[in-house]
């Protein structure tokens, strides 16, 4: 039961500090700025045609994607938000990346979810990098997870073909005495 509890440590840590810089980001933007405008700092106005925080909202998934689907995806994070609870202590200790996936992208549907709860179905978006949907820190922490799941799939396919053992000959290759 104890391993139970630090494994729930882990997670909630983790998640806990995305879902407080999401919130907290969100936060200053709402409070900023009006929806629609713009900002970046004077020093970084070279930035703008790239990069530039701007109060946005969506009702859809993230990056703006299928908009108008708030009860959907409201219902759809509760479930993800329940089965990455039930399922991570189930997680090996020594498979870090998925145990930081998990922590991420329960951080981001949480983050998500907390806004679609408190704001009538809208997330707040403010992060617009060139023409790519405007995101938050939740978007990205789902993102950024997804990748890290990826990359831990392909470390551990890698290390099993190099610790698997060689193949005997086929049999067509074999000489015959």
């Amino acid at each position: 039961m104890k391993s139970v509890a630090g494994k729930y440590v882990y997670l909630f840590a983790i998640a806990g500090l995305i879902v407080a810089l999401d919130q907290w980001t969100k936060g200053l933007v709402r409070t900023n700025l009006a929806l629609g405008e713009t900002w970046l700092p004077d020093s970084l106005t070279w930035l703008s045609p790239y990069a530039r925080i701007v109060h946005w909202y969506n009702t859809g998934a993230a990056f703006g994607m299928f908009q108008s689907g708030s009860m959907v995806f409201t219902v759809l994070a509760i479930i993800v938000i329940g089965a990455i609870i039930y399922y991570f202590p189930r997680v090996e200790n020594n498979d870090w990346t998925l145990r930081l996936a998990m922590s991420m992208q329960l951080a981001g549907a949480a983050g998500n979810l907390i806004d679609r709860l408190m704001y009538d179905g809208r997330v707040t978006d403010f992060l617009s990098v060139g023409t790519f949907p405007v995101f938050n820190v939740a978007d990205a922490s789902i993102s950024l997870g997804t990748a890290i799941l990826l990359l831990g799939v392909y470390l551990q396919e890698r290390a099993a073909r190099e610790t698997k053992a060689p193949e005997p000959n086929h049999p067509s290759e074999a000489t015959s005495e």
